[in-house]
Order: C-alpha cells, then structure tokens, then sequence
C-alpha cells in the first residue's frame, strides 16, 4: 500500500475522507502489482509510450515551450516530485529522435540531464520562457528556476519567500501551501492555501501586488483569460475573475456549481475562445463554462472516478482536451466534428471508445465545446492508460507530444498522440 498522503497533500486535495483514499489507493496498488506491474502493462499495451522510472513520485509535468514558428516536435520537459525525503526539479530530453522501431513508433526513453533539490512538495511548475521555471512549493514559497544548457544545471534565479502564509510572514511555521501559479512573461501568479493571490515580475524583488483576502477558501489553481484579468478556482467550487487593472480588491465576477459546493482543484481556458474555460474537481466532473453569460456551468460531464488533478485543451488544437485523475487514468475527449468518420486514438487495451452528447444552455457561439446542434455534438472519449495503477498527478500536450507523471514513482512520453 502506497505511504499515507502528508498533511499538506491532504489540505491541499480535500479528500472526502481518508479511509476511502486509502481504499482507492490499496485497489489500485493491487491491480498495478507495484510498479513493476505498471512497467509491464505500459509496456505490453502502449508500445507508443515510453515509461522511465525515477524513484520518486512525480507531482509536475511540463513541456519546455517551443520557439515561434518552430518546426520540430518538443524535445525537453521538466518534472516536480512530492512526498519524498528529497524532492527534485528535474529536466529532461525526451530521448534518441532517430530511434525508431520498424513500424514508425518511436523508441527512446527519456534520459536525465540535469535536477535540483527543491524545498517541499512541487504544487504547481509553469515555464516562464525557454530556460527559467516558475515553482510552487507547500512551503508558500515561489521560486525561478534558471536551466543553464550550456552546462546543463539548473540553479535558483530568484525566490519569494513564504509568499503565502497562514499568520505572519515572518514566523517559522507560518507558511501555507502555494497552490497555484501561471505565467505570461514578464507577469507571475500565484495563488495558495491562504486565499491570497500575488503578482510578481520576474525582475523584481518584492510583490507588484498582493491581494491578501482574495478568498475565505483554499485558491487551488489560476490562470490568465486575457493579459489583465486572471481566473481562480477555490475549495467551495466557485470561479472567481480577477481585473488586474483595478486598484481596488475586488473580484469581476464570480461564478459557482449548484449543490455540495464541490472543490475545484483545475482549470485551462481555451486558448481561442478566451471566454470558455474547463474545470476539474474532486468528483471527477468535467464542468465547462461560457463565462460571458450565467454563472452556472454549460456543461457537467461525467468523467473521473475520483479527484481529477488537470485539465489541458490542446494549445494549438482545441477541440481535444485532456484530463487526469486520482483514479489513475488519463482521458483524452474529441470534439472534433468528424469524430464519426475518423478511427479511435490509442484505445488499444483501454476502455472501448463511447460516445457521448453533452447538454448545452442558452448557446449562440458556434464551438466546439458549447455547440447545441446534436448532429455535431458528439465526444468521442478514450482513456490513454490501459491499465489504470496509481494517481495521474499531472499531464502536460504540446504538439503530437504527451507527458505525464504519476505516483507510481514514474513519467511516461508519448511523442505520436495523434499517428
């Protein structure tokens, strides 16, 4: 049976109760048969995807982005471990491009190139260009780190210490999990446990703006819906926009689930549709919003079994969005308009692909993830892990590529997602 979570993983995911985490991480130990079962049915049923295990559980995954206009596929990530005596940040390249099997898969495995111990648990990690790193640590410190790739090293650029904190800054035990952080260079977020939400430059030393009683809830996670304005996700299921341009502290709107005020633990915003935006939370729903009108979700899509960690629309190709799960699987949902006439996208050994229509309210804008025209309201929905083992914690898509990290103490790339 895997260790019991600590005490800031547990605050932070607001398990419904520990003894049923606990029983959820038993059957999947079991099922997995330990990490070597997972290498083995990885291996057996995804021949697509690469396992490398690392010792250490992976809380973070992030590809390194891409320069404009670049051509080639994404060739470095980087990794966050939680709930080990040492935690890492970790850069990796994602193996031999030239090593390819007979039928086109690809074949290497991810190597190391370089890490760096890190202070706590990695909550959240966002790039903030090419060679610096953006870290959240349970600490409620924030951190930039440098990749140095003549060398490769990593090192810390700049720290904001206790950026979040429960009583007082100054104190030794005062700090509260940073949560949440998202960038847009030169401009950092980040959000926490104790409901502040900061912005930080990486140029500069102290805080550009704190809002201290941003919220009475945990802030699990953040992102940005347009260059001034920032959306939150909080502990009692509400969104909350944030104008950045107000000097005054007070949010722009605010939007909520109906019923047991379910905590969200993620959100992403559609990277065209600024105003459709995806969250995930501790019942596992996909809940998908049109934030110009009502405050209620469009959309309630049953999806996890348990607690979902992330949600990601493609970046460049939206109509596919990607979720993962404490329940151990990782899903990838189509929307695409011809999902009828196209075969499945790596289903072998997984779930059989399903079909469903979700249901639509008040909708005038023709989307993919808010359309009302049954005829081309179908998702077609797979489960990218065959055999579901431990918690999903983090995925990241860039390009064909797909990099995910779990608590089975490994990290697994799929450089063909869409072949």
């Amino acid at each position: 049976m895997a260790s019991p979570a600590p005490i800031a993983r547990a605050r932070r995911r607001r398990a419904p109760s520990l003894s049923l985490r606990a029983r959820r991480r038993a059957a999947a130990n079991q099922r997995a048969g330990g990490s070597g079962g997972s290498r083995r049915a990885a291996g057996a049923a995804m021949e697509d995807v690469c396992a490398k295990f690392v010792s250490q559980k992976i809380s973070k995954t992030r590809w390194r982005p891409l320069p404009a206009a670049a051509l080639q596929p994404p060739d470095l990530f980087a990794t966050g471990s939680w709930d080990n005596e040492d935690n890492r940040i970790s850069i990796w390249s994602v193996g031999d491009l030239g090593n390819v099997g007979l039928n086109g898969e690809y074949q290497g495995e991810p190597h190391l190139l370089c890490d760096i111990r890190h202070n706590g648990d990695v909550m959240d990690m966002q790039f903030l260009d090419q060679e610096r790193i953006v870290v959240a640590s349970s600490t409620g410190t924030v951190t930039v780190f440098r990749h140095h790739q003549n060398n490769q090293t990593l090192s810390a650029n700049q720290r904001w210490e206790k950026a979040h904190y429960h009583v007082d800054q100054d104190t030794s035990c005062g700090g509260a999990a940073c949560t949440g952080v998202i960038c847009n260079n030169p401009e950092i977020v980040t959000v926490g446990e104790d409901g502040r939400i900061n912005l930080f430059r990486a140029d500069q030393k102290d805080a550009v703006r704190t809002i201290d009683n941003a919220d009475s809830s945990t802030l699990h996670a953040v992102t940005f819906l347009r260059t001034t304005e920032i959306l939150t996700v909080n502990s009692i299921g509400q969104l909350k926009i944030w104008d950045l341009r107000q000097q005054r502290n007070e949010l722009s709107q605010i939007f909520s689930l109906t019923g047991d005020r379910v905590p969200l633990h993620c959100v992403d915003r559609h990277p065209n549709q600024q105003h459709v935006v995806a969250t995930g939370g501790q019942d596992g729903m996909l809940s998908v919003w049109d934030i110009r009108q009502g405050t209620m979700p469009v959309s309630l899509l049953n999806a996890h079994e348990a607690e979902m960690w992330e949600v990601h629309f493609h970046p460049s190709n939206p109509d596919h969005l990607f979720t993962c799960s404490e329940d151990g699987s990782l899903w990838h949902w189509d929307t695409s308009t011809d999902v009828a006439e196209k075969p499945s996208f790596l289903h072998q050994g997984g779930r059989s692909t399903t079909y469903f229509s979700h249901n639509t309210i008040n909708q005038s804008v023709v989307s993919a993830w808010l359309s009302n025209d049954p005829t081309k309201d179908r998702m077609e929905i797979t489960n990218l892990i065959p055999n579901q083992t431990l918690s999903v914690n983090s995925l990241d898509i860039l390009g064909p590529c797909l990099v995910y990290g779990t608590d089975a103490e490994a990290i697994y790339v799929n450089r063909q997602l869409f072949a």
